[in-house]
Formats: C-alpha cells, structure tokens, sequence
C-alpha cells in the first residue's frame, strides 16, 4: 500500500470498502473512516466510498440498524448502496473487501495483477482482535452482531489511517 510521506504531502488518496450488499459493513466502514479523517483535518485529501458485490440494494439506505447502531457511537451512515465495477479499480487507490468471498468476488474482476495488488481485507488491519480474519455480516442477526462489526471497523479503520498517514509501518 502506497503511503503518505508526510502530513504535507499533497497527495489525495482513494479507499473504496466493499462488502456483499453495501448497506451494513462497507457503508459503516465508510462512514467510521470519513469521520476519523475529518477529526484528523485531512478530508481534504481523501476520497472514501463504499460499494457492493450485488445489485440488490442499489439506491437504497444502509440497514436501518446499522444506521441506529452507528448513529448510537457518533456515527451517520446516509451513504447510497451501490454495485462495484471493475471502473472502481481505476478510481481507488485501496479496495478494502470484508470477507474473503468478498475479496474472492473482487479480485476476479481485477483486469490485471496491478488491480488485484489493490485490494486487502479489513481484518488485516485488525489490532486489537487478533485471529478475528474477517468482519462478519450482522444482516441476519442481532444488536450484539451489528455491534461486533462497528467496534471491528473502528479499529481497522484507526490503523489503516495510521498506516496511510506514516504513523505507523
């Protein structure tokens, strides 16, 4: 992953998160990420979006539960659902799936080995949970689910900004 090599660095950097429908987890991710760059000053400099690997939900709202669990920690996830397409690999500098059938899903769209160098799997930005490899997905279940996955997200997403910014290798 290309990293900033200081905070005056002008360059703006793309992360895309994706997971299967695009109205739990990649929506969350993103907005759990937006809000740690902007109280970091550097929205500026990013671009943050989210997709998924289905067409089912495009246009609507994330789940209305994670919308209230996320609303619960400080959050607001108001993103539209959207389908990733193999654009997205030209656009973002980061693909950051889920799962790995969602990284299975992602990667065999990538036109070329540059496409499929893009793509990680959040739970490699775990720190704080250690064998978790994968944030699961809360649809089918309940408060303690959606939960999981915010407390997941905020610290992959802290250490990815970590690692993007220079703070840590």
């Amino acid at each position: 992953m290309e990293e900033y090599n200081s905070l005056d660095d002008k360059k703006k950097y793309s992360i895309l998160f994706v997971c299967l429908g695009n109205i739990c987890r990649s929506p969350a991710a993103e907005g759990i990420m937006k809000k740690m760059v902007d109280e970091a000053g550097l929205s500026p400099r990013f671009t943050i979006d989210s997709a998924g690997i289905g067409n089912w939900h495009v246009g609507q709202l994330p789940d209305s539960r994670m919308r209230r669990h996320g609303a619960a920690h400080g959050y607001k996830f108001d993103s539209r659902a959207r389908q990733f397409s193999t654009e997205d690999f030209g656009r973002f500098d980061l693909i950051v799936v889920m799962d790995a059938e969602n990284h299975a899903a992602v990667t065999a769209k990538a036109r070329n080995d540059g496409d499929r160098g893009k793509v990680a799997l959040m739970a490699d930005y775990l720190r704080s949970h250690p064998g978790q490899r994968s944030v699961p997905d809360p649809y089918y279940g309940g408060d303690r689910d959606f939960e999981l996955v915010i407390e997941l997200l905020e610290d992959a997403c802290a250490t990815l900004l970590d690692s993007i910014t220079g703070k840590t290798k």
